[in-house]
């Protein structure tokens, strides 16, 4: 089968590998219908993991299921499913916990799998013809037969529930300001999902203007970095005020003020948007830290930020008396009910996709999407 294979910092490609096959009898085959580009693949696009030439991309999947194994009992072939980007069992300690992030069966010796992605485990990535799904009755997210919401749905692997969790990290009310930092496309999504949960303002920080279009389109409020510290902006707005809860959806690869947009030529400061939250939330409030940080960054700007140790003002955070949450998506927890919102009409996610390509494509795709040329915010392959 066709599949998108790592060759080297900003260099993949699209190589012939094997065709995946039943390994046990909880197993699936999925024909590939729709696999998004993900934020989380340009950090080892970039060189900035430990991913290793031969790996293939591919954590957002959905598709048809043309192969089941003996022991799959509630999937059948035929069944238009979506995978979360979580590789789960579905009967460890943290899974019945609801913990799906950190499944301890998947990946032996560390908590937690993904398709496609460096440390988590033996999954071979969606970006690809064809998927082997573990687990499958637990892992395979049923959809409406047909196409319709195809660009829809295929959010609900990673991005959608991802900016969703953001705010349930940061226990996001009804009635509340809301600042998120980030404007890709966990960000959007994270914004998107304050105002589902009924947030009263929601602040969209970022540099890119293309993105903060996307978010004013909903009824957030753009705020460029590039223009003035956005903490100060934003109270600037408020009367002096900061907000109830704030939301990270940058992560590690955080940019300064002025810094290029394109991957691998940004001016880093891996602490920005966490001491940025802290400052710009109220005393007693929260902050919800989806945004991906690392134990190890081989590219990082000191030797600390190599270690993912990063200075943040711990005592500021303690003198607010600020509550934080971090983690990956356990997506198992949100992804039937955005579904649902999906069918009803009550959420439709897919303005932030920009271009949907085939696969054949994906290398110009990843160049652009990492320099954030064109529009280029959220890319969907298609076989």
């Amino acid at each position: 089968m066709k599949a998108v294979v790592y060759k080297e910092p900003f260099k993949v490609t699209i190589e012939n590998v094997a065709d995946p096959k039943i390994q046990h009898p909880n197993d699936v085959i999925v024909k590939i219908t729709s696999s998004c580009i993900c934020g989380s693949d340009l950090h080892m696009y970039e060189g900035r993991t430990a991913a290793e030439p031969g790996i293939v991309f591919g954590h957002e999947n959905m598709g048809i299921i043309e192969e089941i194994g003996p022991a799959v009992n509630n999937r059948k072939v035929g069944d238009r499913v979506v995978m979360p980007f979580n590789v789960a069992c579905g009967f460890c300690k943290n899974c019945l916990g609801g913990f799906t992030g950190f499944c301890t069966t998947v990946n032996p010796g560390f908590a937690g799998g993904a398709y496609g992605y460096v440390a988590m485990g033996p999954w071979v990535g969606g970006q690809a013809e064809y998927l082997q799904v573990p687990f499958a009755d637990f892992n395979c997210l049923p959809l409406p037969q047909g196409t319709e919401h195809e660009a829809n749905f295929s959010l609900l692997a990673d991005i959608f529930p991802t900016g969703y969790h953001g705010a349930e990290l940061a226990n996001v009310k009804p009635g509340e300001s809301v600042a998120v930092f980030g404007a890709g496309p966990v960000g959007l999504m994270a914004a998107y999902s304050c105002m589902i949960r009924g947030a009263a303002e929601v602040y969209s920080i970022d540099h890119v203007q293309e993105r903060l279009d996307k978010a004013a389109g909903f009824g957030a409020i753009p705020i460029n970095y590039d223009q003035a510290n956005p903490v100060e902006q934003i109270k600037a707005l408020r009367k002096g005020n900061g907000v109830d809860k704030a939301i990270d959806a940058v992560g590690y690869q955080a940019t300064s003020a002025g810094s290029s947009a394109a991957g691998g030529e940004q001016d880093e400061v891996p602490n920005i948007v966490l001491n940025q939250l802290i400052e710009i939330v109220n005393p007693t409030g929260a902050l919800g830290i989806p945004g991906l940080y690392v134990p190890s960054d081989p590219g990082g700007v000191d030797e600390n930020a190599k270690h993912g140790a990063l200075s943040i003002n711990f005592g500021r955070l303690f003198e607010k008396g600020l509550r934080l949450g971090t983690g990956q998506c356990n997506v198992k927890q949100y992804n039937a009910y955005l579904r649902d919102l999906i069918i009803a009409g009550r959420a439709q996610p897919d303005f932030v996709v920009s271009h949907e390509v085939s696969l054949d494509k994906a290398p110009d795709a990843y160049v652009k999407f990492d320099r954030r040329e064109d529009g280029y915010t959220k890319v969907i392959l298609h076989p």
